[in-house]
């Protein structure tokens, strides 16, 4: 094996990107290491340009950032792996000018001293919802071990048994629970709790009855559970908090997309819940967030736990969620922000633009048309009609190539074949992701 010294120079003579020599030494020694380990397992040894590739591959992947841009063309609007929520033009250009200097995060500028960074989105919030305030941290699993740790601390939460859930990466309700130092009281089956249950379980030790959207699964046949006004009228005869947990943060009314009713923040905020939850990088369409509405003298408590302070925004996601909220008090939030625009495209359209890369792609590329989920533990079992581009892919070869693209492709499998869902894909991306499919068709 070449020392590491002969390799750095054999390197140099390249001419290709150059980091620090101490970590290229680093990598160097390491890709070293790793090929006389292979030599120990019975395997060839690189000869020198190959070690030099090797370390060129490995200097341009460090290079390279790890968190970049990819096209979506899986038809999941809201797609966790994917980032979740697209950001609006506005949030982006807020997010920049906010980022790219200095700010008033926490400066009151009439008053020339220290101000709070809650006051930034506070206002916007009961505007949007009509909640008397609001605050937001930095997701809704925060938002939900803020409220419990500062309100139910030594103190039992009453829960149906259908909604002590899994919000997705091994989080669970009881888990947040016990972390909060709170005593979750199950009461009901899996399938069916009556108001009754809440009432007979509230004692001398119960401080709120807690109720959770079950955003990612959906029981049906013989089921009930109690109205929201009803449980908020029975919690506060016995002077109990509601807290309840939407999970998607719907603003707007998905009925007219042909999509079954999503609980809205509104309607949790009417029907008299002490505070409502809700993820701001789902439905809302803005960054991730965990945004709490609801009274004003528990909001002023939430403010002044200490987990606040370890919870909190930074300033591009709190500019960045202001722009967002702005599109709803102005009531453009279907034309500016992603989520929306691409609930509301028309299949029509999709079919279109589907039909034409289909036509310039050629060989196996067909179209057909398919349903897609609009994802992130919003609407589950609701899909939307939208149209995409097939090309057999019996080896998952082209599925491959497609995320090996500058910027990667992400596609659905189905069958042998791949499916390039639109939906997800700006109009504005359709000839960079022909582009794409092109070279990977066609390596080389």
């Amino acid at each position: 094996m070449p020392s590491v010294d002969r390799l750095l120079s054999h390197y140099a003579e390249r001419g290709v990107p150059e980091l620090p020599h101490t970590v290229l030494t680093a990598l160097a020694r390491e890709l070293i290491a790793t090929a006389r380990a292979a030599i120990d397992l019975a395997g060839g040894a690189p000869d020198l340009d190959q070690l030099a590739t090797r370390l060129e591959e490995a200097v341009r992947s460090l290079a390279r950032p790890a968190l970049r841009p990819v096209i979506n063309a899986t038809g999941v609007i809201i797609h966790t792996n994917l980032g979740r929520a697209p950001l609006s033009t506005d949030a982006r250009v807020q997010m920049d000018l906010v980022g790219r200097g200095y700010s008033n995060l926490e400066f009151d500028i009439a008053a020339g001293r220290r101000g709070s960074r809650h006051e930034h989105l506070s206002h916007l919030l009961s505007q949007v919802t009509g909640a008397e305030d609001g605050i937001a941290v930095n997701n809704n699993a925060s938002a939900l071990l803020l409220v419990l740790s500062c309100l139910t601390a030594g103190r039992e939460v009453v829960i149906s048994r259908s909604q002590a859930v899994e919000i997705g990466g091994g989080f669970r309700i009881p888990d947040i629970m016990r972390q909060s130092g709170s005593t979750l009281v199950e009461v009901g089956t899996t399938n069916r709790t009556y108001l009754s249950d809440f009432e007979d379980a509230a004692g001398s030790q119960t401080a709120a009855f807690l109720r959770v959207h079950a955003s990612n699964f959906r029981i049906r046949g013989f089921t009930c559970f109690p109205e929201l006004v009803d449980l908020t009228a029975a919690a506060h005869r016995r002077d109990l908090l509601v807290l309840d947990d939407l999970g998607s943060g719907c603003l707007l009314p998905v009925e007219p997309f042909g999509l079954a009713h999503e609980p809205l923040v509104q309607e949790s905020v009417t029907a008299g819940a002490d505070l409502s939850l809700f993820s701001g990088d789902k439905l809302l369409g803005g960054p991730q967030a965990g945004i709490i509405v609801g009274r004003r003298d528990l909001l002023r408590q939430l403010r002044a736990h200490p987990l606040a302070r370890a919870l909190r925004m930074d300033k591009t996601s709190i500019a960045g969620l202001a722009a967002t909220l702005l599109h709803y008090l102005r009531g453009e939030a279907l034309d500016k922000i992603p989520v929306w625009q691409m609930i509301a495209a028309s299949e029509i359209d999709i079919r279109e633009r589907a039909q034409r890369l289909a036509l310039h792609l050629g060989g196996s590329a067909g179209f057909v048309s398919t349903r897609t989920m609009v994802g992130g533990g919003s609407l589950p079992d609701e899909s939307l009609p939208s149209a995409a581009v097939r090309i057999d892919d019996p080896g998952s070869r082209l599925a491959k190539n497609l995320r090996q693209q500058n910027p990667p492709v992400i596609v659905r499998a189905e069958r042998g074949s791949v499916l390039l869902d639109l939906r997800t894909v700006d109009p504005a991306d359709d000839t960079i992701l022909l582009v794409a499919a092109r070279a990977a068709i066609t390596p080389g």
